[in-house]
């Protein structure tokens, strides 16, 4: 399961300090409250929670980091063997018959040349 991208939850950048996380929260929590707004689910503020929890906590804070790196990392890395997979898949493959006409071509060569 991909990791929640905690800093487009509270629409901050990844360098965004404390206090810039502590205001994106009170902003977004008293817009999406459901006391306020029955209408909204409780999911959104759920996630907002999560979010400011691991972000405000600066070791919780690197370990993400790190995490959500390491994950970026590995989506690069298998969109990098897709394409190599597609590329491989468009290349001209060589059939059964023209691994047999090229074997026998090779061979007349050899025999020729031998004589």
């Amino acid at each position: 399961m991909p990791l929640p991208d905690y800093y487009a939850i509270l629409e901050v950048p990844s360098t965004a300090t404390l206090t810039q996380i502590k205001q994106a929260y009170r902003r977004l929590a008293r817009l999406h409250h459901p006391d306020l707004h029955r209408q909204i689910e409780d999911t959104f503020i759920k996630r907002l929670n999560e979010a400011y929890n691991v972000l405000s906590d600066s070791e919780r804070r690197a370990a993400y980091n790190a995490q959500h790196l390491e994950e970026l990392r590995h989506q690069v890395v298998m969109e990098a063997l897709r394409r190599r997979q597609e590329e491989a898949q468009r290349e001209q493959k060589m059939t059964w018959t023209d691994g047999l006409v090229g074997f026998v071509r090779e061979l007349k060569k050899e025999m020729q040349n031998t004589d």
